[in-house]
């Protein structure tokens, strides 16, 4: 009589292999995730100074323009902006949330570009002066 089937010992082996393959690939794919949804912030934040530029080039000042209000494009970020007293200078900035909590991107008036903070496990760039696209600090 031949006996077919798996054996208690294979099963568990196929077990530990599909759990040794899972606590590889899923925080890789998380971060895979996260790196993806860093452009909506730094695209938004492009767009939206050239708007910025063009609302002062029409009005010679950047107060009460359209583009500092949040427009609800984003679902990851708020975008916000500050107009400084002199109404010459801005900072648009874009915080995550939800998924993205921790991140800040900032831009002002003359395109320097700065990571204002990253979630844990993440690093900054050193110097500064870019947009954050991966885990180890690079842009």
């Amino acid at each position: 009589m031949k006996v077919k089937g798996f054996t208690l010992m294979e099963v568990m082996i196929v077990v530990a292999i599909v759990g040794i393959l899972a606590a590889i690939a899923l925080p890789s794919y998380n971060q895979y995730v996260i790196r993806g949804k860093i452009p909506e912030a730094t695209t938004n934040l492009a767009a939206k100074r050239v708007q910025m530029e063009q609302f002062f080039q029409d009005n010679r000042t950047y107060a009460s323009a359209p583009p500092c209000t949040d427009d609800g494009v984003s679902r990851y970020f708020t975008f916000s902006c500050s107009v400084a007293g002199s109404a010459t200078a801005f900072t648009l900035q874009a915080a995550g949330s939800g998924t993205m909590a921790g991140f800040t991107y900032t831009i002002n008036q003359s395109g320097a570009k700065a990571t204002g903070a990253v979630p844990s496990g993440w690093t900054l760039p050193s110097p500064n002066d870019c947009w954050v696209t991966n885990k180890g600090g690079s842009c």
